[in-house]
């Protein structure tokens, strides 16, 4: 299936590793313009430079979504550099896992805070700056980040940040739409990225069990039975991004391999 992503514009928060990382690269091979953004200008240009050996244009540009200011002076040097943005994909967010306590009395304010400031609202500023160039040309496409957690309540404060980055998708497909861009947003579970080894290395020290058995427990959270990788989470996200899936607006789409015993329709 050709994606028709040759030559569109796309901004990749988060994109120096991880999932962002990995869907900055696939876009990169479809054929896109790709910015990648981070705040850590160092892994930023390494990333950038693995992306340059796709052969397309990419630039590095340091930012933090936690700012409004940053994000804004971001949109418009990538916007000045490609000449415009069709595609944002929101990924800056650090894991579920360093979250607050999963339970009540462990969850301080300032931990709710700080998840809601990055996840939450970094994704609205990205989205809100980017929107008038989209809008403003009839086309484009907005594709959130965020986590199985969503559909989850063992995790308190991933739950809490998830479920408003899906609600916010839906608002904003829902005004944005009718001008030709659709938002949607993506769940990914437990994801094969540069911190699996370390994560699985410490479950399998906690439970007194090998590295196998304790990825073989986190695999068994799957309906495939087995990880999902970034890379395959983005290839969801890429054909989000792209104008082929133009059916598609306001909906979360869970990409962590399925999830037993639920149902959602």
């Amino acid at each position: 299936m050709d994606l028709q992503l040759s030559g569109k514009r796309a901004i990749v928060t988060g994109g120096s590793r991880g999932i962002g990382f990995a869907v900055a690269d696939t876009l990169a091979a479809e054929g896109a313009d790709v910015v990648v953004v981070s705040r850590n200008k160092d892994s930023l240009e390494a990333a950038a430079e693995k992306l340059r050996a796709r052969g397309g244009r990419v630039l590095a540009l340091v930012a933090d979504t936690t700012d409004d200011a940053s994000v804004r002076a971001m949109v418009d040097a990538a916007v000045a550099e490609l000449g415009g943005v069709d595609i944002l994909v929101n990924a800056a967010a650090a894991p579920a896992s360093a979250a607050a306590s999963a339970d009540l009395a462990g969850t301080t304010d300032d931990a709710v805070r700080e998840q809601i400031e990055t996840k939450v609202l970094g994704y609205l500023r990205c989205a809100r700056a980017v929107a008038p160039h989209m809008t403003g040309q009839g086309w484009g496409r907005i594709v959130h980040v965020s986590g199985l957690n969503a559909r989850k309540s063992s995790q308190l404060v991933g739950a809490m940040r998830n479920v408003a980055v899906a609600a916010m998708g839906a608002a904003l497909a829902q005004e944005l739409g009718p001008q030709g861009v659709n938002v949607t947003v993506v769940h990914p579970g437990f994801t094969v990225t540069e911190r699996t080894p370390g994560m699985i290395a410490s479950r399998a020290e906690a439970e007194g069990v090998s590295a196998a058995e304790a990825e073989a427990q986190f695999a068994a959270t799957t309906t495939v039975g087995r990880l999902i990788t970034a890379e395959e989470v983005a290839d969801v996200v890429v054909f989000l991004a792209s104008p082929r899936s133009v059916g598609i607006n306001g909906e979360s789409v869970g990409a962590g391999g399925g999830t037993p015993d639920v149902i959602h329709y």
